[in-house]
C-alpha cells in the first residue's frame, strides 16, 4: 500500500485507540545485519518533548526485542489495517529467540527510509524514531497503586523516548492540506 511523507505538525491519530486497541509493531534493531526483533506494543505515546516530535515506546527486559532496543539506537512503530490483527496477535504472543514469529505472520520486512530498524511492507502507518532518553519505571513513584497490579513479577518496563525522524502513512494519518 503507498505510503505518503507525513510531517509531524500533520500527523494525526486516535491515540488511546491507536496503542491500546489498534496496537502497533514495535522494531529494534538493524535491518541491514539482521540483527532485529519486533513485538506487539499496545502501551506509549506520540507527542512533543524537548521541542522533538517524540514516540514513547516501553519494553519490559523480560522481552526479546529488550536486547536490540538497548543495542542499537534506533526504532519503528508500524500499525496495520484491521485485517492484519490476526498477524499482530502472533507477533505478540510468540517470542523471536526461538521462533521466526515475522514469517508465522506473513507479515514482510523493509528497509526504513531513515533508521537501521526494519519497518513492514503492510503497514498503513510507519513511524522512525532515533532514541533520544531512555528510563526505567520506578513503583516507588507509583501515585497510583492501582498500577502495580501490571507488575505481579515487578518486571518493570523500561521506556524509550524517540525522536521521529519521519512519518509515512495513509490519508488517514494526515491532517488534511487544506485544514492547516
Amino acid at each position: 500500500m503507498p505510503l505518503n511523507t507525513i510531517p509531524a505538525e500533520a500527523f494525526v491519530s486516535r491515540n488511546y485507540h491507536l496503542w491500546e486497541h489498534q496496537w502497533l509493531l514495535l522494531t529494534g534493531g538493524d535491518f541491514s545485519t539482521g540483527r532485529f526483533n519486533s513485538m506487539t506494543v499496545g502501551w506509549g505515546s506520540f507527542g512533543c518533548m524537548w521541542g522533538k516530535p517524540f514516540a514513547l515506546a516501553v519494553v519490559r527486559p523480560t522481552r526479546h526485542t529488550y536486547q536490540f532496543m538497548e543495542q542499537h539506537d534506533s526504532f519503528t512503530l508500524c500499525a496495520f489495517p484491521p485485517e492484519l490483527r490476526p498477524a499482530l496477535q502472533i507477533m505478540g504472543t510468540r517470542s523471536g529467540r526461538d521462533t521466526d514469529k515475522v514469517a508465522l505472520s506473513g507479515l514482510t520486512l523493509v528497509a526504513s527510509e531513515c533508521v537501521a530498524a526494519p519497518a513492514f511492507a503492510e503497514a498503513e502507518l510507519v513511524v522512525e524514531c532515533r532514541k533520544i532518553y531512555w528510563d526505567d519505571i520506578k513503583p516507588d513513584h507509583f501515585l497510583d497503586p492501582d498500577i502495580e497490579r501490571h507488575y505481579p513479577r515487578k518486571d518493570y518496563h523500561r521506556m524509550y523516548f524517540g525522536e521521529i525522524l519521519t512519518i509515512r502513512g495513509v490519508e488517514k494519518y494526515a491532517f488534511p492540506a487544506d485544514s492547516q
